[in-house]
């Protein structure tokens, strides 16, 4: 029975990867369908995908699989005629990474989840088989110009922060389990509307659009493939991007470039930027927006204390982090919190 996890340090696959000549592809791609037994499905995956070189991170679950994979370009095929090829994978549907650089992973992550996307509900009469209909970049361009059309973006805040579809509306919350509800009571009064729903893949809209389905509404729509997929097609057909700037993406890139507009601000200085980092303080590790000003003045850091941390020898770090109370420092992505120390002194 082959090691079914890896035993080699995160620094020593950083240098690994940062050593391959081969180019490599970001694939992102989902499906809703009933597995059976997930850790046997997993563990038959993990060898498959293990002997391609794949790296990413991938969920399994009993209601189906959540995937963000980097690819070997020589092996992109075998990668391809393996997926389709297992029980319920067969047809489906592989973003394509829009930016990328092909460092977005350096190890392969397979994990057995209750649900691929952790959404609250325990209602039993709910199904993923009655969900919204699919929607296309063109028609996803066509349906903005309505005057009845509604567009919903199930993301969370630090996502539609940096971009977003024209006339989005936010539903105010970091946790999708949160915004299901939601997004029901705000367009309570909305029901006779067209309403779309987007997020980043695709996985997240389609779990909501069944959701909304569920409470009595009826047209219902969900960009097929996500932000990632209307992109790809916008691009390949001449569309206009009705999205506009960076779509944040859960690897090491944290974000690929849309549309040079750049919507959101530095959260130090408050300058124009867009560019999402983690504080490389490693008692704190907030994920924030940062500017190029701001990353050298603060080494990187979210604020003066952290970047005084960061500066010093690693043992003291080592040394001053043992036993501290993290709580609030630790990686948040939240909007409203730990903003207001940003750059503080």
């Amino acid at each position: 029975m082959p090691v079914l996890h890896n035993r080699v340090s995160q620094a020593e696959l950083k240098k690994i990867l940062y050593a391959e000549t081969e180019e490599r592809t970001t694939i992102s791609f989902y499906r809703y369908f009933p597995v059976t037994d997930p850790e046997q499905f997993r563990d038959k995956l993990y060898t498959a995908l293990d002997s391609l070189k794949v790296f990413g991170r991938i969920y399994i679950a009993g209601e189906g699989i959540n995937a963000q994979v980097s690819v070997p370009g020589s092996n992109y095929e075998a990668f391809k005629s393996y997926l389709h090829s297992m029980e319920g994978l067969k047809g489906i549907r592989l973003n394509i990474a829009v930016d990328d650089d092909g460092r977005s992973f350096w190890v392969l992550k397979i994990k057995v989840r209750q649900k691929i996307v952790a959404d609250g509900i325990t209602d039993p009469l709910f199904s993923m088989e009655h969900k919204g209909r699919y929607v296309n970049a063109l028609q996803m361009n066509e349906l903005l110009e309505h005057p009845d059309t509604v567009v919903i973006d199930m993301r969370n805040h630090y996502e539609y922060e940096v971009g977003h579809f024209v006339k989005a509306l936010e539903i105010p919350s970091d946790t999708f389990r949160e915004q299901l509800p939601m997004a029901v009571t705000m367009m309570q009064d909305q029901k006779d509307k067209n309403i779309i729903m987007y997020c980043t893949g695709g996985i997240r809209c389609e779990k909501a659009s069944a959701y909304m389905l569920h409470n009595g509404f009826k047209n219902v729509f969900h960009l097929e493939g996500g932000v990632i997929n209307y992109a790809r097609e916008a691009r390949e057909s001449g569309l206009e991007s009705k999205f506009i700037g960076k779509n944040f993406v859960f690897d090491d890139r944290l974000g690929e470039r849309i549309t040079a507009d750049i919507i959101a601000k530095c959260h130090q200085c408050g300058q124009p930027a867009d560019t999402h980092t983690n504080c490389k303080n490693d008692g704190c590790h907030l994920l924030f927006i940062q500017c190029e000003t701001c990353a050298n003045q603060f080494d990187g850091c979210c604020s003066k204390e952290c970047s005084g941390m960061y500066n010093l020898p690693l043992e003291q770090q080592k040394q001053l982090r043992m036993g501290m109370d993290k709580g609030m420092m630790v990686f948040n992505k939240s909007k409203q919190r730990l903003r207001p120390r940003l750059g503080s002194g």
